[in-house]
């Protein structure tokens, strides 16, 4: 245990009182992104089988369920306790996995298999989204600096154990018990849910701050926020940025894979294999490159690497416009957004208020972020129809990298003259 500890700390320097609360967010992210991983590569597989031409057509009905979504979402936000509202959202999600298992015994048509994919996109968004609010909440803005990093490789060990299971589980049990593993690890992060409660509230006794008021704010109050403040539509421009330009690989990955792997069981098993090596590389990232690139570089810098790393992988793809070069560029660029650009983003939001961190977030975090992958489909759409192949697809999208580079540097800046959580 003691050797633990000391490698642990030449890794990450974890204060006196942060163990056991570092501890259990590894363990919830861990179960979160398990309990999807298990169902991701069931996801694409739902995916091709409506038809690669569709694709655009589900990233807008994800985005029209988000729009749905998100009220419910902030009303519940304005009426609740946090104590409350995160068990509620989960156990939202886990009644709907149960519906879903009932009508895959049934056997999944193209209907459900197109709800599913939607489904699939939705949950991933607002599980993750508010596990974060939940983390920029109990945490400062320096312990972030420190302790996201290492917080973010769990969700990675999550996301290596999830292929794992649905390659180990697929066969031989079938696709519906993978939603019922999903559930297992919903219910485990319910229970670190709980833990990380109680740690918060043993913190605050004493201190004249009340930790389980309810979060306040009225049902829109978090998109108003964002309407006025520069530094929330800083965040608003970099995640749209980012969903629009890599979206545009997203479609032409998809479409070259349904082409070169024609049997369903090949392309989920490839899908299994870019999560994997995505995830080997993140965890390493994570590990040994994040807490430390922050700290000496600052957050501008890390919000930097990813549009950089697009920067070079589209003027790649425009001068070898091939699959395999795609195959590569996606696993570089989700090990770089997971490893470094996400865990910066959360950081972000350390320093706003309650009402922000959760609601203004959950925005960001599903309408904008599904909008941007909705936008991603259009523009591809009238790319193509203007004659443009993958090559000069990826060439029009460097402008848009160079921006979204410029906004990530912008946002860094802001955050760094921030010392305290306060609106900016």
């Amino acid at each position: 245990m003691q050797s633990a500890r000391v490698v642990l700390n030449r890794l990450v320097r974890v204060e006196p009182g942060e163990g056991a609360a570092l501890a259990w967010s590894f363990a919830y992210f861990f179960c979160l992104l398990c309990g999807y991983y298990v169902l991701r590569p069931l996801r694409d597989e739902m995916g091709v089988q409506s038809g690669v031409e569709n694709l655009p057509g589900l990233f807008t009905a994800t985005f029209v369920a988000m729009l749905a979504t998100v009220p419910l979402f902030g009303w519940a936000a304005a009426k609740l306790t946090r104590a409350r509202l995160l068990p509620w959202v989960y156990l939202f999600f886990l009644a709907n996995l149960g519906v879903f298992y009932i009508l895959f015994r049934g056997g999944a048509d193209a209907v459900v298999a197109r709800v599913f994919f939607v489904w699939v996109s939705v949950f991933n968004l607002f599980v993750v989204s508010v596990f974060w609010s939940f983390m920029a909440d109990i945490f400062s803005p320096e312990q972030a600096k420190r302790l996201f990093g290492v917080v973010s490789a769990g969700g990675t060990c999550g996301a290596l154990t999830g292929p794992t299971l649905t390659a180990v589980l697929a066969a031989p049990r079938g696709t519906a018990h993978q939603l019922l593993v999903s559930c297992a690890f919903l219910l485990a992060a319910l229970a670190c849910i709980g833990a990380l409660l109680r740690w918060a509230r043993a913190r605050s006794a004493g201190e004249p701050v009340q930790r389980e008021i309810m979060i306040g704010g009225t049902t829109w109050s978090g998109v108003a926020a964002v309407a006025r403040s520069p530094y929330l539509l800083g965040i608003v421009a970099y995640v749209l940025l980012y969903t629009v330009l890599l979206g545009l690989a997203y479609f032409d990955t998809v479409r070259l894979i349904a082409q070169s792997y024609p049997d369903s069981a090949e392309r989920t098993a490839l899908f299994a294999r870019v999560d994997l090596a995505v995830n080997v590389l993140t965890l390493l990232g994570q590990t040994f490159i994040v807490a430390k690139l922050v700290e000496k570089l600052g957050v501008g810098v890390a919000l930097a690497v990813l549009p950089a790393l697009a920067l070079a992988g589209f003027a790649t793809i425009g001068a070898l416009p091939i699959l395999a070069v795609l195959i590569v560029f996606q696993i570089v660029r989700r090990a770089a957004d997971y490893a470094i650009a996400r865990p910066a983003r959360e950081m972000l939001f350390t320093v706003l208020d309650r009402d922000e961190k959760y609601k203004s977030k959950n925005f960001i975090d599903t309408v904008v972020f599904r909008g941007g992958d909705a936008a991603s489909g259009w523009t591809h759409a009238a790319l193509s129809k203007l004659g443009l192949g993958l090559s000069g697809i990826a060439f029009a999208a460097i402008p848009g990298v160079l921006a979204w580079l410029a906004v990530g540097l912008f946002l860094g800046r802001r955050y760094a003259r921030s010392s305290a959580p306060q609106k900016v």
